[in-house]
């Protein structure tokens, strides 16, 4: 999948990461999560997929159409009616405007956060960014509370994350993929697979090398949170490269091409392919980006030939697929950018584009508890703000956590000792679950 540069030139925020820890060519690349039990109440999903679309998406050409605003507003796209009477969506989604009963749109959706770094941050934590402080993204909470097995991930990033740990520690970052999938093809990740025919004896004479090295670190600084979590990376790589289990759930070529198809062909669509199988093998939270959205210039030509269709295939897909296998009501599925876009169209190109606009803009959320096939929020008559009290992240982040069995409200200690709250200001939407 390709990675697609913001305007202000963040592809991520620079978070702490670790260097590549090698075992004769087998690498698991910024990845280290202590697999210790944890206890939850009991909620509707007991995973997750989170569906970031960086950049930025238009809201007004996605999933909150105004066909009758003036010409400066409502650009080139007509909205379509979908499978639930009475909501419209983009006439360049079908294929979701055929599932519209499998998920909620959240409408008038609005923060003040228009650099893409600060929104991205907000929308992966539900907590407004401050300067002293990094919140750990949901990946990084789930982990951390509802861990996976030792032999899988509890968290992976296809093909990256755009939030790490914060100050959970780096030992519940996610594994990140660092490539996309491609259509009937294996799909090996370094660290997982067992590439150029290197034997399981092998790996653990060099396992043995890696855990005396492990505890010589671990040694000069006890209290350290990175060396912390490296203590703990020797254990854990050995367990995942030597199962059959994780290198299983990372092979979408064993699904019927019949079943993969439905995804799309791009990586994207079978980005969102390898997420199902993750989960489905016991994965707790799978982060997938779509990027491009950032866009200024030439808005309705990009949506149109390349972001729209690969969305519509690739979320459809996902949305039918987790149904088909029985997941749905176990997954929850959250989708959002870090902002939307200006209502009115400028004009810095022919056809013209629209630009940064955290005042109003539109999430998607399904699975578990959510009760699909509603609009949630409303904004006004050009898209401009919310028409009534708007939502913020801090509300859906909120809601995503309680459709996990995770109290928002649960506080956690930071490394100084100091009590944070996981989600500061959020009310869990009612009607997301009514």
């Amino acid at each position: 999948m390709k990675l697609h540069k913001t305007c202000d030139g963040v592809r991520r925020r620079d978070v702490l990461k670790i260097g590549t820890l090698s075992v004769g060519g087998l690498t698991l690349a910024g990845y280290n999560q202590l697999a210790a039990a944890g206890q939850v109440a009991p909620g509707h999903a007991d995973r997750a997929i989170f569906i970031e679309l960086p950049g930025g998406p238009s809201h007004m050409d996605t999933f909150d159409l105004k066909p009758d605003a003036p010409d400066t507003h409502r650009g080139a796209f007509k909205p379509i009616s979908t499978n639930v009477p009475g909501i419209q969506i983009s006439e360049h989604l079908p294929k979701l405007a055929q599932c519209m009963d499998k998920f909620a749109i959240l409408r008038g959706v609005s923060h003040t956060l228009a650099a893409h770094r600060l929104g991205r941050e907000y929308v992966n934590t539900g907590s407004k960014p401050i300067p002293a402080l990094e919140y750990p993204s949901f990946a990084a909470v789930m982990s951390k509370e509802q861990p996976a097995d030792p032999d899988i991930p509890s968290a992976v990033a296809v093909p990256k994350a755009s939030q790490g740990a914060g100050f959970l520690g780096i030992r519940y970052s996610p594994l990140e993929t660092n490539s996309s999938p491609s259509f009937g093809k294996p799909f090996n990740v370094r660290g997982i697979s067992l590439p150029g025919g290197i034997g399981v004896d092998e790996v653990k004479r060099r396992q043995s090398l890696l855990q005396k090295l492990d505890r010589r670190f671990a040694a000069l600084e006890k209290n350290d949170q990175l060396l912390d979590g490296l203590d703990q990376f020797g254990d854990q790589a050995y367990s995942m490269i030597t199962s059959s289990r994780a290198r299983s759930a990372f092979d979408i070529s064993q699904e019927p091409e019949s079943f993969a198809r439905q995804f799309g062909e791009d990586s994207f669509g079978q980005s969102c392919m390898l997420a199902l199988r993750l989960v489905e093998s016991g994965v707790r939270f799978v982060t997938v980006q779509l990027g491009g959205w950032d866009t200024h210039t030439d808005n309705f030509t990009k949506l149109k030939t390349q972001n729209l269709p690969k969305l519509d295939a690739g979320l459809s897909g996902l949305l039918t697929g987790l149904e088909q296998r029985g997941l749905l009501g176990s997954t929850a599925v959250y989708v959002t950018g870090e902002f939307g876009r200006t209502p009115k169209i400028n004009t810095r190109s022919a056809e013209g584009g629209r630009d940064h606009y955290p005042r109003c803009m539109f999430m998607l959320m399904a699975g578990g508890g959510v009760r699909g096939g509603q609009v949630i929020g409303e904004s006004d008559d050009t898209a401009s703000g919310p028409r009534h009290e708007g939502i913020s992240p801090d509300d859906v982040a909120a809601s995503f956590y309680h459709n996990l069995g995770i109290d928002p409200t649960l506080e956690y200690d930071s490394t100084t000792g100091r009590p944070i709250t996981l989600v500061r200001d959020g009310s869990i939407l009612q009607d997301l679950f009514a």
